[in-house]
């Protein structure tokens, strides 16, 4: 559905002005012609600016709730086809209205949901797409895009916990560079001048007033050096290969490693449980759950799996077999294939390993904030420190 503004004829000669939606310019014209109005303009809508809509990125929060509404209306008896004309007219997003747009005409061109789905190119999880696809054969689109939303806002709720978990940190951590910063340049250059006695002062005092001095005197290259490691961090964190090894590297940590793989192992056995539960083959969900797994050795593990499952192994050997799990989870899978209950199992397992890896999270936060009060204090007293050791000796001078 599109919106078009048009000016038309009345039957009492009048001039009117005003907005509509249709499928095409065509059949704008004749809805307007069916109301007894002669048009005399008709034009396709400005756009998402002046109809409030944003034009920017996608955001995970948009897409969530888009489809969060496409399923809640799906399972109210709406047909698909509705729904989807429904999201292109009122998708808060300029670029995501357009993907349902295209959506809406494929549907009308008698593809599928799930083909045109992917011929949209949102940035929606591997899992998805294949729950749309295992809904439309099971005749259950609703339930299964359901499923999948509630798997995406879990997804988004972890990094959503873990980003606001750091932000005390992060703000300790910048307010005690900024006091050593300030330091440098208010205090410690007020005693350069005693440096002239370099040979008679202190080892720490001639440090602390070295360093000051040469920051000073060339602040230009310790900003660029600052804005170059914070260049060169962001670069590494906005670039998947990158950022995917430097997790890696962090699961070898003693606290952070072990809260890295329970929550990657929590968000795969929930995927899990959510494919299987939509009638999803074994192999298949399989597949799809290791893929949308990010971290390298864990992947590679469950891809393992996969192909030792296919082997004809059961699944709670193969993940023994492959360490992937700790004894309650190969319990857990293991009942779960004897009892046919599998992705009730394995929902319960995700929430084993849901709970301690927000455990592990804060009894590492616990220690992030005195380990870093003890870095910056030790900082700024050691600054302190080498000038009241210039200062003393000053005074001995002196004297």
């Amino acid at each position: 559905m599109h919106r078009y503004d048009y000016r038309v004829l009345s039957a009492d000669g009048s001039v009117l002005s005003g907005s509509l939606r249709a499928a095409s310019e065509r059949e704008a014209a004749r809805q307007l012609e069916r109301r007894g109005l002669t048009p005399l303009s008709l034009e396709r809508h400005a756009g998402a600016a002046s109809s409030g809509k944003s034009t920017g990125k996608i955001r995970t929060s948009d897409l969530i709730l888009a489809l969060h509404q496409t399923s809640t209306m799906l399972l109210a008896g709406v047909s698909i086809a509705e729904v989807v004309d429904s999201q292109a007219s009122s998708a808060p997003n300029a670029r995501l209205a357009t993907a349902f747009a295209g959506i809406a005409a494929e549907l009308r061109r008698g593809e599928s949901f799930h083909d045109a789905l992917v011929r949209a190119r949102l940035p929606l999880p591997a899992y998805l797409l294949q729950l749309a696809k295992a809904g439309e054969l099971t005749g259950r689109v609703g339930e299964a895009l359901a499923d999948g939303v509630r798997q995406m806002e879990y997804e988004e709720s972890l990094r959503t916990e873990m980003r606001n978990a750091l932000i005390y940190p992060a703000v300790l951590v910048l307010a005690g560079v900024a006091a050593v910063v300030m330091m440098f340049v208010f205090v410690v250059p007020k005693f350069a001048s005693l440096l002239e006695k370099a040979d008679q002062l202190p080892l720490l005092a001639w440090l602390v007033l070295s360093v000051g001095t040469w920051a000073n005197d060339y602040w230009y290259l310790v900003l660029a050096a600052a804005l170059g490691v914070a260049g060169v961090a962001w670069r590494v964190w906005s670039t998947p290969q990158w950022r995917l090894r430097l997790l890696e590297s962090l699961t070898g940590l003693p606290l952070v490693g072990p809260m890295l793989v329970d929550a990657e192992i929590g968000r795969w056995a929930k995927m899990m449980g959510t494919l299987l539960d939509n009638r999803v083959p074994l192999i298949q969900a399989l597949e799809l759950s290791a893929d949308g797994t990010p971290l390298p050795q864990q992947r590679q593990r469950l891809t393992q799996v996969a192909r030792s499952v296919r082997g004809g192994q059961t699944l709670a050997d193969s993940l023994e077999d492959q360490d992937a799990l700790n004894a309650t989870g190969y319990n857990l899978v293991r009942v779960g294939e004897r009892s046919g209950e599998l992705p009730a199992m394995l929902q319960s397992l995700a929430r084993l390993y849901d709970e301690a890896g927000r455990t592990r999270m804060k009894r590492l936060l616990i220690l992030i904030e005195p380990v870093a009060i003890l870095l910056i204090g030790g900082v700024i007293g050691t600054i302190i420190l080498g000038v009241i050791l210039a200062i003393t000796s000053a005074n001995d001078l002196a004297v």
